[in-house]
């Protein structure tokens, strides 16, 4: 995907440095594109995911003013697979703490998947802060996405869900989340590493509408631990939302927005996209005919950049 034609330049990071969050949690940024430009921050998906460079090549770099940055306990970010004091409520401050600290008034959020869940949350909680949106795989958080995530999927992907389930001794197969949790939150390599590699390989066969190999994807080994941990931590407390997200979506409705959305996205079904862009009307809505949920598909990675394009002529 690094010579796709409908991606920007990679010039690499401007600058880059590590914030202090608190006593525990150090969290990577970096930035590039124009010092004087319109900010744009990046939000990861997982949780746990990490962002990479190719993030940067989203955005026009002659226009943008383009922050990425690793959430607690993932990618660059330390301690790494964290799961103390991780929770949504301190993902947003943190988004504020890095704002303040590169001295920026208010920012473009672009996040897809969990990034997306973030990427609302943040403005509902700031909506002073944000100047639009791009969201992309939308995924709001609610119980029956969890389940779905954890056993619909079997009705589209039966080997990978199949395989993700018998990865655990039988006696343990009918409660998923306490089996993996009992092996991801073991402090022993040789116990939460194999859990790691089954929860990644499992969301990587299924995110794609056509195959692709796990590290195409971006999900190595070196990020399986964090992704897997982190995701199971947020699951099993709800995505730590205290509130419906479409309940307070009112705050920010205001505001441009485009949604990108693969109609056979089965890792964040289109049923959520179809709602938050009822609740949005402002919102471009594009819906993707041949594409799943990766944001490397040719058809989303085109409509993603065609979306940071049109918001050039919005702010």
């Amino acid at each position: 995907m690094s010579g796709d034609p409908h991606l920007f330049p990679d010039e690499g990071a401007r600058r880059n440095g590590t914030l202090a969050l608190d006593g525990l949690h150090h969290m990577y940024w970096e930035e590039s594109g124009q010092p004087d430009g319109v900010p744009v921050v990046f939000l990861h998906g997982g949780p746990g995911a990490g962002a990479s460079p190719i993030h940067r090549r989203f955005f026009d770099p002659r226009y943008y003013r383009v922050i990425l940055y690793d959430q607690r306990g993932a990618g660059r970010s330390q301690p790494h697979g964290e799961t103390r004091d991780n929770t949504t409520p301190h993902l947003i401050a943190d988004l504020e703490q890095l704002r303040c600290h590169l001295n920026i008034e208010r920012w473009m959020l672009f996040g897809g998947s969990w990034g997306s869940t973030l990427a609302l949350a943040y403005g509902i909680a700031h909506p002073q802060r944000c100047l639009g949106f791009v969201l992309r795989g939308i995924f709001l958080g609610r119980d029956f996405e969890l389940e779905w995530f954890l056993n619909g999927l079997r009705v589209v992907f039966p080997e990978a869900w199949r395989q993700f389930r018998e990865f655990l001794p039988e006696a343990e197969r009918e409660d998923l989340l306490q089996g993996y949790r009992r092996r991801l939150m073991d402090p022993d390599p040789a116990r939460h590493m194999p859990a790691a590699r089954a929860w990644r390989d499992y969301e990587s066969s299924c995110s794609t509408l056509l195959p692709r190999r796990p590290e195409v994807l971006g999900q190595s080994d070196a990020g399986a631990l964090s992704l897997a941990r982190l995701e199971l931590h947020y699951f099993l407390n709800g995505m730590f939302l205290d509130r419906p997200l479409l309940e307070e979506i009112g705050r920010i409705t205001h505001l441009p927005a485009t949604i990108v959305q693969g109609r056979y996205d089965m890792i964040c079904p289109i049923c959520s996209a179809d709602e938050l862009s009822r609740a949005w009307p402002r919102a471009a809505y594009r819906i993707i005919p041949d594409a799943g949920h990766s944001a490397l598909e040719p058809g989303i990675l085109s409509a993603l950049v065609a979306a940071t394009e049109a918001m050039k002529f919005k702010f």
